[in-house]
């Protein structure tokens, strides 16, 4: 009988449950890169996609696969729920695809990637255009992460494109560009964005990856400040009562308080992303493999994260067939 780690942040203590949900096969098969988002319906589904597939998939709060259906999406990446139970998807057209020898080549179909936003039942609503904006002229436009903010402005990252965040009306018309912190440098890969309502103001929290940080606006897009203490590439978060957690690509969950003040890590490997071929591992032949002996309890590559009414944490991992983790909150 296999021991379910405890893993302990502040006053809390969380049970790892492995391989909580497995995704269906995709058209690659077990060769699919898994690379999508997680979040949970108000009557409990937890919304993820294949690895490496264009398949919505629901499942129930034990992991059973329930439904799912086809996007006709290049990749599905960030996704987020809105007040009217419209999910948003963002598609950054960029997926990892098998070269044929052994390694991954990047597939980039289509000119730009896409914001795409469907029902529940997979019919799809609308799609948010390009943004007007110089920066894609000659770039590709590779949206990484959207959000719905209360007044129903539309937030984008452009996490794998040009680096930019843009904010939409509600009728999809571009309002605003943000660039980043005026006089401490551009956004680089701002990957993921929140809507943090743990005070009376609504701020939006942006996960500056490749700098180590989040950058806090307002919803005017102001800057606030950055939070940076017990970050090394934050990605995704979400908040839980008075606490932000962040997924860090490079293993290990981050927690802090209501005043973002470091609580603690949950799951860290320290040596994780130092391995050859990570998120992945190299094979004896040189091909690009799963890696072996994922262990309970340690993080590979945290990707995809989302909460639900208890406060359980639904991890997914960015790695070749995907690895779904729950982290139930005791």
């Amino acid at each position: 009988m296999t021991t379910e780690p405890h893993l302990h942040a502040g006053e809390d203590t969380y049970t790892w449950k492995e391989g909580w949900a497995t995704p269906p096969d995709g058209p690659l098969g077990d060769l699919g890169w898994a690379h999508h988002a997680l979040v949970v319906t108000g009557d409990g589904r937890v919304v993820g996609a294949q690895s490496g597939g264009s398949v919505v998939c629901f499942y129930s709060e034990d992991g059973r696969l329930l439904s799912s259906w086809e996007s006709g999406l290049t990749e599905i990446h960030g996704m987020m729920l809105d007040g009217n139970d419209h999910l948003w998807i963002a598609d950054p057209a960029l997926k990892a695809v098998p070269d044929g020898a052994g390694g991954y080549l990047a597939d980039t179909p289509g000119a730009h990637g896409l914001v795409a936003c469907f029902d529940l039942d997979g019919r799809r609503l609308r799609e948010l255009p390009l943004p007007d904006h110089p920066a894609y002229a000659d770039n590709r436009y590779q949206p990484t992460a959207v959000v719905v903010a209360d007044d129903g402005a539309i937030w984008v990252a452009d996490g794998y494109g040009q680096s930019l965040v843009h904010r939409y009306s509600p009728e999809g018309t571009l309002t605003l560009t943000l660039t980043g912190e005026e006089g401490a440098g551009r956004f680089d890969c701002p990957h993921g964005l929140f809507v943090d309502h743990r005070t009376d103001v609504p701020r939006l929290y942006i996960a500056d990856r490749t700098n180590a940080r989040i950058q806090i606006f307002d919803l005017e897009g102001k800057f606030l400040r950055s939070l940076t203490d017990g970050l090394n590439s934050p990605s995704a978060m979400v908040t839980y009562h008075s606490q932000l957690v962040v997924a860090e690509l490079q293993a290990r969950l981050a927690i802090f308080d209501i005043d973002d003040r470091l609580v603690g890590h949950l799951g860290e490997d320290e040596t994780a992303a130092s391995r050859p071929g990570w998120p992945n591992a190299i094979a004896e032949d040189g091909s690009v493999v799963r890696p072996p002996g994922l262990r309970p309890g340690e993080f590979n590559s945290p990707h995809g994260l989302a909460v639900n009414s208890r406060g359980d944490l639904l991890v997914a991992e960015w790695l070749v067939g995907g690895r779904m983790v729950r982290l139930d909150r005791s």
